[in-house]
């Protein structure tokens, strides 16, 4: 399997392993199990994208040659790739404080059902 399946297997919570029929891995997939590996996904998504485009920028900035406007373009990308990580890391943050405060884990979510 390859390391790209196995990330997103492990972020997913999915066992790749069973032999269940076509869909049989997929019988244990809730709702709340769903979001939640969709709200993983998606931060570090936005991480990888945000330090690329700030890996990009540096290299914009090398490759410049003094030319003042190129300089000042990939100084503003890197400017808006680092306010772009800072953005996704405090996302993670105010998801482990409502972890702590109020015991509610986003990245492990579980939806009750509502029985009438």
């Amino acid at each position: 399997m390859g390391i790209m399946q196995n990330l997103l297997a492990d972020t997913l919570n999915i066992d790749l392993n069973k032999n269940v029929g076509q869909f049989g891995g997929l019988t244990g997939l809730t709702f709340g199990g769903i979001v939640s590996g969709l709200i993983r996904i998606s931060l570090v998504v936005a991480a990888v994208v945000f330090f690329f485009i700030l890996v990009i920028g540096g290299i914009r900035w090398i490759a410049s040659g003094g030319d003042k406007a190129a300089t000042e373009g990939a100084r503003n990308q890197i400017t808006a790739a680092l306010i772009g990580l800072v953005i996704v890391f405090a996302a993670w943050a105010i998801v482990a404080l409502i972890n702590t405060f109020f015991g509610i884990n986003i990245f492990n979510l579980t939806i009750t059902s509502i029985t009438g």
